[in-house]
């Protein structure tokens, strides 16, 4: 049995696409709020995640981006009642797998998720390499969580440290704020005090820039956050 997570704040599109999956023969964990969504993700392992875009607390795109952090592999299927292009494009941009407009035929979802799941699945059994990036001299192993230098001295990171370098390194040249930071790599329910992302980034400079000018690849932003520069 297929396990999916329905994340729609509209009540009678939720029970009514709760019900269909039901009848085809999917698990459905129904929540109707961002925050709640997050949090059943990081309880449970689905195989796939039908998301709406405009929910009451967080948005399904900010959603999307936290999940992706730690999951690339879970297929993301977008409902949104906005049809601009520009939408869609951002959507599957940032890790989305599929995008449907309200109103839509519920046939069409179902065979959507079918493809999605089959597509998945055969992904998964693919999956062969390890996903790193390199930052001068320094190659990160975001499945070990380490950093490898070119003497082959490793250094281990912590799950918050993977996480940040991967929001980071994904908005490369871009000021990421704060709030961002705390919001994707922390969490929506309790956040820890900003201090706790200085030291982290202070952390990545003692590790990735021992040998280059400081904040070479990890520049404060005053009044913002900070900027990674590869």
């Amino acid at each position: 049995m297929k396990n999916i997570l329905l994340v729609e704040d509209e009540e009678n599109l939720h029970e009514a696409i709760k019900l269909n999956l039901d009848i085809e023969g999917y698990s459905v964990t129904s929540v109707f709020t961002g925050k709640n969504a997050i949090s059943k993700v990081k309880e449970k392992k689905f195989d796939l995640i039908i998301l709406d875009v405009m929910l009451p607390d967080v948005n399904g795109f900010d959603i999307c981006e936290t999940i992706r952090l730690n999951d690339e592999q879970t297929p993301i299927l977008f409902l949104t009642a906005k049809s601009d292009s520009e939408d869609r494009i951002k959507g599957l941009t940032i890790g989305g797998d599929d995008y449907l407009t309200k109103p839509f035929n519920i046939e069409e979802l179902l065979l959507r998720i079918k493809l999605l799941i089959k597509r998945s699945s055969k992904d998964n059994e693919s999956v062969h390499s390890l996903s790193t990036y390199k930052i001068g001299t320094f190659t990160i192993n975001f499945n070990s969580f380490e950093v490898l230098d070119e003497e082959g001295c490793v250094t281990p990171l912590t799950k918050k440290q993977i996480n940040l370098l991967k929001l980071l390194i994904d908005k490369k040249n871009q000021a990421v704020s704060r709030q961002e930071i705390l919001e994707k790599v922390w969490g929506y329910e309790i956040y820890p005090t900003t201090r706790t992302i200085d030291n982290v980034i202070l952390s990545f400079r003692k590790i990735f820039e021992k040998n280059t000018a400081p904040n070479t690849y990890f520049k404060s932003i005053r009044g913002v956050g900070y900027k990674f520069t590869p």
